[in-house]
């Protein structure tokens, strides 16, 4: 099984509620083509969505999206990089994601040696690094940040120079547990 990463945009808000059910709705499609939902991050504003699924393959993973009448044109394989000494609760208290994408494939460690190198201004920021979503292609990263705010993670992301497109605060939506 590989991690898998959508991305959504929408122009008109969604509410958690809304988000849920309709995974909820597409849980057959993903049963029929062996595609795990991990969770989502929803922006504070409902504008942007992040959806995590293990699947087989991204094949797999596409065709159920679309059964499910999801949009999978912002489909991509990835790996899951835990913050160094996180502990398992670590990412369900993250709450401010970066998006980073890079015109040339970079090496994770690079982009990992800022952040470390910037761990004194986070701190002065109150930001603690929690998990980063990297591409298969090394051209595309979505770091998640436990913080007060959205501006106090884009402040110390400016102060150490880390590259970012956008910063968003979200929600977690979780699978149900059984």
């Amino acid at each position: 099984m590989i991690d898998l990463f959508l991305e959504r945009t929408f122009a008109a808000p969604f509410t958690v509620e809304v988000i849920a059910s309709l995974t909820h709705e597409a849980l057959p499609c993903f049963a029929l083509h062996r595609v795990a939902w991990r969770g989502s991050l929803l922006s504070r504003d409902g504008c942007r969505l992040v959806c995590r699924f293990q699947a087989p393959d991204v094949e797999s993973c596409r065709i159920a999206l679309r059964q499910a009448k999801a949009d999978a044109s912002r489909l991509w394989p990835g790996t899951v990089h835990e913050a160094p000494g996180e502990t398992a609760e670590g990412p369900a208290n993250a709450n401010v994601l970066v998006e980073r994408s890079f015109a040339q494939a970079v090496e994770l460690a690079r982009i990992q040696a800022l952040e470390d190198a910037g761990v004194g201004c986070l701190s002065d920021y109150r930001v603690r690094f929690v998990r980063t979503f990297f591409s298969c292609d090394a051209r595309r990263m979505l770091c998640l940040y436990r913080a007060g705010d959205a501006e106090s993670v884009r402040q110390a992301q400016r102060q150490i120079g880390m590259p970012m497109d956008r910063v968003w605060a979200f929600q977690t939506i979780l699978p149900p547990t059984t």
